[in-house]
């Protein structure tokens, strides 16, 4: 039996507008409202295009307490909405040229930190030691007697219940701003290539058996499969769930093909 997802703080808003703070970049009008939630994404849906956006969990920061006309969502990064996701904003920093003649400065060496006064610690007498030991085993044996009555008041032991396991997420050499091409150097020529049409968004689909791992890549939905266009979206296992990308929501949404 699957566990439902705990609801966000930003649940309590229910069909309250709000904002986000930073806007969402490429996102237009600035208004939301909260339609659900998942254990990784929210769902939200703009009031003046009536898009609903998926935006990942971690990125939810506090909500402000202005009792205002429109409430406040903080966000932890920057977030911009491309292709059908909300992907992180990533800014290059670009090098200033030095100026005629300059040449580089060596680095000051770091201050020496002063070592630490020592600080004479009593020991304890075998006595308080005695009485330590016996408190920290009564509250041992206590949370163990909480987690059994919980168990037994589900129903039962708890070998006998079925846990939510979210899918195992792995650490991929990937990010939004790789291509075809980028995948193809560090993992090779896939065994097989398939691509999936909606609407105004096309997909790729790159399966690596060895790995048992499928690599998807995202674009613009052109006449021709034009692979010069196509992006990171993220990676799926092989049973088709989600294991690496920066929306799982979208991921999930994604029909197997």
């Amino acid at each position: 039996m699957a566990v439902p997802p705990i609801p966000p703080p930003i649940a309590q808003l229910g069909t309250r507008p709000f904002s986000f703070y930073p806007a969402l970049l490429n996102a237009g009008h600035n208004e939301w409202i909260y339609q659900s939630a998942t254990w990784s994404d929210i769902l939200v849906r703009n009031t003046k295009t009536n898009q609903d956006v998926s935006v990942p969990r971690r990125y939810l920061g506090e909500i402000s307490r202005v009792n205002g006309p429109v409430m406040i969502v903080g966000l932890t990064a920057e977030l911009e909405y491309r292709a059908g996701v909300v992907w992180p904003v990533e800014r290059r920093v670009i090098e200033m040229p030095r100026a005629v003649n300059d040449i580089p400065r060596p680095r000051r060496a770091p201050l020496r930190e002063a070592r630490a006064s020592v600080v004479g610690i009593r020991l304890e007498n075998e006595r308080s030691s005695r009485v330590g030991r016996v408190v920290a085993a009564s509250v041992a044996l206590g949370m163990a007697g909480c987690v059994l009555a919980i168990s037994l008041s589900r129903g039962g032991v708890l070998a006998t219940h079925a846990f939510y396991t979210p899918p195992a997420q792995v650490d991929l050499p990937f990010t939004p701003l790789d291509d075809r091409a980028a995948v193809v150097r560090e993992f090779g020529e896939p065994a097989q290539d398939r691509w999936l049409t909606r609407s105004d968004v096309q997909y790729e689909s790159l399966a690596y058996p060895q790995r048992r791992l499928y690599v998807i890549l995202i674009g613009q939905n052109l006449i021709s499969k034009d692979r010069a266009t196509m992006k990171y979206l993220g990676a799926m296992d092989w049973n088709w769930r989600p294991v690496h990308g920066a929306s799982f929501g979208s991921l999930r949404r994604l029909p197997s093909f």
